[in-house]
């Protein structure tokens, strides 16, 4: 989880990857106006509660089969 807790990445630049990577989960993604705000939240936490709120989502259902893509877009979204 290293790339994701420790992003510098801004919103706007976590989106544009996304878009990039998966235009139908960022689709998806953009319907949602909760998973909207709560990466918004997350983006403005520190790494320590970065690292608490990644934890939850981990084990939330579902989670596993995007884990892959979110890996992705944490790791090049530094490029955006």
């Amino acid at each position: 989880m290293g790339p994701i807790v420790n992003t510098t990445c801004n919103y706007s630049q976590v989106m544009a990857a996304l878009n990039a990577q998966d235009p139908a989960a960022a689709g998806k993604f953009n319907s949602s106006p909760i998973a909207q705000s709560y990466l918004r939240q997350f983006l403005a936490a520190p790494p320590s509660q970065r690292q608490a709120m990644a934890q939850q989502i981990a084990g939330s259902p579902g989670a596993q089969q995007n884990s892959g893509l979110i890996q992705q877009v944490f790791n090049t979204c530094n490029k955006y």
